[in-house]
């Protein structure tokens, strides 16, 4: 299975390295070359470049990627990126990391599958407090 993940911070780094582990065939496309570093003794590929350059994707190899995930430190480029890739390289599998969950909402509902971190956090801390109040009922 082939991969290109497009960001190559935190999120799109530790993503490759997890799939690479799996086996994936994994290029990373970031603006800076020296993201590479944060991939440790990294056998994948690495294509410096924008992930809105097309000619940066087809280097990557997204024309035989079986999934893209586009993870940058913009919700606009993620999405206008994961919506490129998604209509003319048709992978089975294109995911979009979208900070704003209204937004991440709005473009879910027209087939883009997003991932919301904000979202997660907001559930997560919400039931970490609600589970304080449950244990402190009754203890007063």
């Amino acid at each position: 299975m082939k991969a290109v993940i497009v960001g190559c911070g935190r999120v799109g780094s530790g993503v490759a390295m997890r799939l690479a582990d799996d086996g994936w065939d994994v290029t990373c496309i970031d603006e800076d070359e020296n993201a590479l570093a944060r991939l440790g003794d990294w056998r994948g590929g690495f294509v410096v470049g924008h992930g809105m350059d097309l000619d940066v994707l087809v280097r990557a190899g997204i024309a035989s990627a079986d999934a893209a995930v586009v993870a940058t430190n913009g919700d606009n480029t993620n999405v206008v990126v994961g919506q490129v890739i998604q209509r003319l390289y048709e992978p089975a599998c294109v995911v979009v990391r979208v900070l704003d969950p209204r937004r991440a909402a709005f473009y879910a509902e027209r087939g883009l599958r997003t991932v919301c971190p904000t979202q997660t956090a907001i559930a997560t801390l919400t039931d970490v407090v609600r589970s304080c109040e449950a244990s402190s009922v009754g203890t007063g």
